[in-house]
């Protein structure tokens, strides 16, 4: 018996099935990656070069699979005004990923890891700086409860978007091909119209919410994947050494 049962027995209507839908895919997500509770920094991969992400999902009103992203702060020497997840390198006191990717969630927008289960670890990616990226879903039973709190020193702005239209070849969705070295890969772009503006999620970002939606619709996306991102590319090289 899980111990958030109590959080269901707490909620009534639509709060207490939106915390059904999230535990039923809670139950989907351990299957498809390694159990935060497991999760251990290897040794492979230093913490110099490595970060975490949160893939920070809740029920939207129509009871839409929601996730929440940001836009990097124009202050920042990398990568300025980009859309991103809740997310940054790893600490020398950071225990695991998790503790890296609620940390930085927390210091970016104010998000209260008390809010948040964290469910999984995603495979690893591979930015374009060459960190390793650990993607760690959490799901927010009650996004009532989070009140925003934007560090301007790195973001400018915090939104959300539908899951599945990270898996949807609409006209939201395009990808260019791009050059590493001689090599060829692709760029997924995803254009979002939303209340706080209009944003586009791209490379990295774009690449893990594919992946994550493709795993929590447990299908592939619409649009053809024949050319691999940048991430697969640099796997690919590697095991190729």
């Amino acid at each position: 018996m899980r111990g958030e049962d109590s959080v269901v027995d707490t909620c009534e209507g639509e709060d207490k099935k939106g915390v059904l839908v999230l535990h039923h895919l809670e139950d989907k997500l351990l299957y498809h990656g390694i159990p935060a509770s497991m999760a251990k920094t290897s040794l492979l991969f230093p913490r110099k070069k490595r970060a975490a992400v949160l893939v920070c999902i809740f029920i939207g009103e129509e009871g839409e699979l929601r996730v929440i992203l940001t836009r990097r702060s124009m202050k920042l020497s990398s990568h300025p005004g980009d859309v991103a997840l809740p997310g940054g390198k790893m600490d020398e006191g950071d225990k695991d990923d998790s503790a890296t990717a609620l940390r930085e969630a927390e210091e970016e927008i104010g998000l209260n890891p008390n809010l948040v289960q964290v469910v999984v670890n995603m495979e690893p990616f591979i930015s374009l700086n060459l960190l390793t990226v650990v993607p760690v879903i959490g799901l927010l039973s009650r996004a009532k409860d989070f009140k925003p709190i934007l560090n301007a020193d790195e973001v400018d702005a915090i939104f959300d978007a539908p899951l599945e239209m990270f898996l949807q070849e609409d006209g939201r969705h395009k990808c260019v091909e791009k050059e590493w070295r001689g090599f060829k890969y692709a760029c997924h772009l995803f254009d979002l119209e939303t209340e706080q503006g209009n944003f586009t999620v791209a490379g990295l970002t774009a690449s893990i919410l594919i992946h994550a939606a493709s795993v929590i619709y447990q299908r592939p996306p619409s649009f053809s994947q024949n050319l691999q991102d940048f991430s697969q590319l640099q796997w690919t090289l590697r095991s190729a050494k």
